[in-house]
């Protein structure tokens, strides 16, 4: 499990939910990944992030730093 953001979208067009990263927006198009059901949709979301982040590491294309939330007490 990856510490990157991913929201979840369904598309009555598509019948899919849709897999957006906001910490990758800025590099690659969005919706990354889809799947016909959440939870399809959240596996197919991980994969792509560790796709991305190879490739990246390799390429040595800087990597978006994870959006880290702080608690609330």
């Amino acid at each position: 499990m990856s510490l990157y953001s991913m929201i979840l979208e369904w598309s009555e067009d598509d019948q899919l939910f849709l897999v957006t990263v906001p910490e990758f927006a800025d590099q690659v198009v969005m919706p990354c990944t889809h799947g016909k059901t959440r939870e399809a949709a959240i596996r197919n979301g991980e994969e792509v992030i560790a796709m991305y982040l190879e490739a990246w590491q390799t390429e040595g294309i800087p990597i978006p730093k994870p959006k880290i939330v702080e608690a609330v007490a």
